[in-house]
């Protein structure tokens, strides 16, 4: 690990005169300047041309040493395509943007840039590229990654240990540019998740040049590290790429019939119902609307198969993907699928990586709330999804064909608390009726004619 000294540094050796002739033009190694008058300024002694280039070679030795890139020095701006490895325009457009704002970062590095995208994507590239940029030209870089760190500031607790626990810590926490690759939002313990506090909380109050990589949506980072990533005023954040992960292939959204589910879809003065009815639907209508606005709290829907509920449901999620929200729609049969399957052996995803992310999304649609929880295992699951996003207070929808009384009473229970929860019956029937009856109205008309 290093420390911060003018010597680690780099700081210039001109000054120690070693004497002779230079090796390669046969002057001296090191000369006074001259002053303004054209004489020899003997307070002074700089070093000749070649001793110079040599200076600077140590220094960058020296400084890549202490930077711990290890094989990582091989990654620079010159051998990374401007256009990243995607195939597809789009994805080459976005890259060459977010390439070309990374090297205006390490020209002048100042405050947070964090590199958003999975694995493969060019983040570790791009920060590597980095700090050798910022080494090459003579200023120090530290680079690690988070489950390195925090290896190192357990093994500093050994009575073995070559550097104690607090200089080994004081040493990240100052360093002029810190690289954290890979940080987690899955922190293994309350230990690991206190030490990240402390190092970023430091380093944000201190406005300390900071650039982080890392595989998860920033939106899922608790309130600490989101308040601090999402601070316009010092950070700056960069998605290369979306997330491919086990909630991508989970959200039920991306169906064409509920893409196709919006606000300016749904058409709550249905023909042939009672003024009353009309009414309810058309509240309904605005409190889903309300709640895509402003996503606080827990909004339940019931009623009859077709009422309109998943369409609600369904347009309160493509309003907050079209405005950039993390959003999850989920029907909940295929959330239990899913969560069955992560025990499979040839499953990519870990169940409890999974569960953590649904637990975690920053708006959560839970569609068909039902019978289908009937067994021991999938009431569990439920309730324990339900009894966290209770607890931490995060925008829930829900939509039901049952009874609140039909539901799981330590589930119910938090569905009906006034404080958080908004629970609004739809009384319109099945609008599925509407269409059966218009198309019966079009062949009777066309029989007779």
């Amino acid at each position: 690990m290093a420390t911060w000294s003018a010597d680690e540094l780099g700081a210039s050796t001109a000054s120690e005169e070693h004497g002779g002739l230079c090796p390669i033009c046969q002057g001296s190694r090191f000369i006074h300047p001259l002053n303004s008058s054209g004489e020899p300024d003997y307070s002074r002694v700089i070093p000749c041309r070649c001793t110079d280039v040599e200076i600077k070679r140590k220094k960058t030795e020296r400084l890549q040493s202490i930077s711990n890139l290890g094989n990582l020095t091989r990654l620079t701006f010159e051998n990374l395509l401007p256009t990243g490895r995607e195939k597809d325009p789009a994805s080459q457009q976005l890259f060459q943007k977010i390439y070309s704002t990374v090297r205006v970062y390490a020209e002048n590095p100042e405050g947070w840039l964090i590199l958003v995208g999975p694995v493969g994507s060019g983040k570790t590239h791009l920060a590597s590229a980095v700090a050798n940029y910022r080494i090459n030209r003579g200023y120090p870089v530290f680079y690690i990654t988070v489950a390195d760190l925090l290896d190192h500031l357990r093994s500093a607790f050994s009575p073995d240990s070559e550097l104690q626990y607090d200089e080994l810590f004081e040493q990240v926490k100052e360093c002029p540019l810190l690289i954290l690759d890979n940080l987690n939002i899955l922190t293994t313990t309350a230990w690991a998740k206190g030490k990240l506090d402390q190092l970023l909380e430091f380093r944000f109050n201190n406005k300390l040049p900071t650039l982080i990589t890392t595989s998860s949506p920033v939106e899922e980072f608790n309130n600490d590290y989101a308040g601090h990533i999402n601070d316009t005023d010092i950070s700056t954040v960069l998605v290369l790429k979306k997330e491919i992960s086990g909630l991508q292939n989970l959200d039920s959204l991306d169906l064409e019939l509920l893409k196709d589910m919006k606000f300016k879809t749904f058409y709550y003065k249905r023909l042939g119902l009672p003024e009353n009815v009309r009414q309810n639907l058309e509240e309904a209508y605005r409190n889903a609307l309300d709640f895509a606005q402003s996503p606080q709290g827990w909004l339940i829907f019931q009623g009859l198969n077709g009422c309109g509920k998943t369409h609600l449901a369904a347009a309160i999620a493509n309003y907050l993907r079209e405005a950039g929200k993390s959003v999850l729609f989920i029907v909940v049969p295929d959330l239990l699928d899913h969560l069955r399957s992560t025990f499979g052996p040839d499953s990519k995803v870990s169940y409890d990586a999974l569960f953590e992310k649904i637990k975690k999304i920053p708006v959560l649609i839970l569609d068909d709330f039902g019978q289908h929880s009937a067994t021991p295992w999938a009431q569990e699951k439920l309730y324990q999804l339900i009894n966290y996003r209770y607890n931490a207070k995060l925008p829930t929808v829900i939509t039901t064909c049952l009874d609140l009384d039909d539901i799981e009473t330590r589930v119910s229970s938090r569905m009906v608390d006034p404080t958080i929860s908004l629970v609004f019956n739809i009384m319109a029937p099945d609008y599925r009726g509407d269409i059966k009856s218009a198309r019966n109205t079009k062949s009777r008309q066309k029989s007779r004619d």
